[in-house]
């Protein structure tokens, strides 16, 4: 089967999962073995930006593929390759390198901050990464890379991490991001954890890095809606398996696998004569998906 978004034949993909799989022993005296991630094949192409949606339910695999794709696992079987080349053989040889062009955005934001430092200090990979050719254009560069963000370089810069929301907080590590001009960015659920209002202003900050930076992003989310929203391409993933893949609209719109089927059920559809955990307010018994708020397809794809 031809991957919905591999580039011609012959072009190296940005990404490429070659029938990989992840185990980790666990029990007693580590004799069992979990799979996390079962011969998993998709290719990001190199030729045009992306963003492909990583979907399914918490537990299905979704973030351990992604730590691979970060090069933070290796498979145990399978091929993981950047650009055409290994990625266990690109951090041996060249991994500050490839720590630049593969960049990460995760879900927790505060994970990130050293709560002792002020939230500069995320941007201390400045020199390290030789982005600079002075401290001023450096503070410039930062200061530029949070107005396009949405940020206020005078009311961000100096303050702790504990200061920010957590939507603030998210869209200062992007900014980080920005600054080292990635190819790829791996997006672990990045809108969970703040509020609505955020999450448009999120998403739309990353479909921005895809159209105007030309930067694909793998985007992990358990959120369909979101998927649907920002992602071109999607992979539903469950028990570690890719049980479906093409355009994220086609998809959404004719599932195919019971399992896709199933999550997209579980999407709530907006409805205001739907009181949230009882019944409607013109039905004694609740909905034809029992009692409580209607499930159904999204109304982004009616």
């Amino acid at each position: 089967m031809t991957d919905p978004v591999s580039g011609p034949t012959g072009a190296p993909p940005l990404l490429e999962l070659d029938h990989v799989r992840k185990s980790f022993s666990s029990g007693v005296g580590r004799r069992e073995s979990v799979v996390a991630v079962d011969d998993v094949t998709l290719a990001l192409p190199s030729e045009r930006p992306v963003i492909a949606a990583i979907a399914g339910e918490s537990g299905s695999g979704k973030s351990t593929l992604g730590h691979l794709a970060l090069g933070l696992l290796s498979p145990t079987e399978g091929r993981l390759r950047f650009r055409g080349q290994t990625v266990g053989d690109l951090i041996r040889t060249d991994g500050l390198e490839f720590r630049r062009q593969v960049q990460a955005i995760f879900q927790d934001p505060a994970d990130v901050f050293n709560p002792f430092y002020r939230v500069d200090h995320v941007f201390a990979m400045l020199g390290r990464f030789r982005l600079a050719a002075s401290a001023g254009e450096g503070r410039e560069q930062v200061r530029s890379a949070l107005r396009a963000v949405g940020l206020d370089p005078d009311r961000t810069l100096g303050r702790y991490a504990h200061e920010l929301s957590g939507g603030q907080a998210q869209r200062l590590m992007i900014a980080r991001v920005l600054l080292l001009k990635p190819r790829l960015i791996v997006a672990d659920e990045p809108v969970s954890m703040v509020d609505a209002s955020m999450r448009v202003a999120i998403l739309d900050a990353m479909v921005e890095l895809k159209d105007k930076l030309g930067v694909s992003i793998l985007y992990i989310t358990h959120d369909l809606a979101t998927a649907y929203r920002v992602s071109d391409e999607i992979f539903i993933l469950h028990r570690g398996r890719i049980v479906e893949r093409g355009s994220t609209r086609a998809v959404i719109a004719s599932p195919v696998d019971p399992y896709t089927r199933q999550l997209i059920a579980s999407v709530p559809e907006p409805d205001p004569d739907i009181r949230w955990g009882g019944p409607p307010d013109d039905s004694p018994n609740g909905t034809p998906d029992g009692p409580g708020v209607a499930l159904s397809q999204p109304a982004a794809v009616r």
